[in-house]
């Protein structure tokens, strides 16, 4: 994870990202990108909302290039190394909890 801050208003050429840290023991890599595909969005997007798949490693990298080919609107579809991480400000953490606490 990164140590500059980069805030919402900053953000210039990121993107917006989770990261996923899973247990290969208990879930595989393919079960964490399906998951994923469920909630991906593969259309043109502003680079900061696009959709990607980040991978740690080169068997990650094989598997989701494997993966991502096999869907429909691949070629709106990155898959890169994954570099550096920002943790989003704070008020952006748990987002869904916050938001439907406020309609509770």
């Amino acid at each position: 994870m990164g140590s500059t801050p980069v805030t919402y208003q900053s953000i210039q050429d990121y993107t917006e990202a989770l990261l996923v840290e899973f247990d290969p023991n208990v879930i595989s890599f393919e079960e964490v990108l399906e998951q994923w595909k469920g909630d991906a969005s593969p259309y043109p997007s502003k680079r900061q909302y696009r959709t990607a798949v980040w991978f740690m490693n080169e068997d990650q990298e094989a598997r989701a290039k494997a993966f991502v080919g096999d869907m429909p609107g691949r070629k709106y579809v990155g898959v890169e190394s994954a570099t550096q991480f920002f943790r989003g400000e704070e008020y952006h953490q748990d987002f869904l909890a916050k938001q439907s606490s406020k309609y509770a």
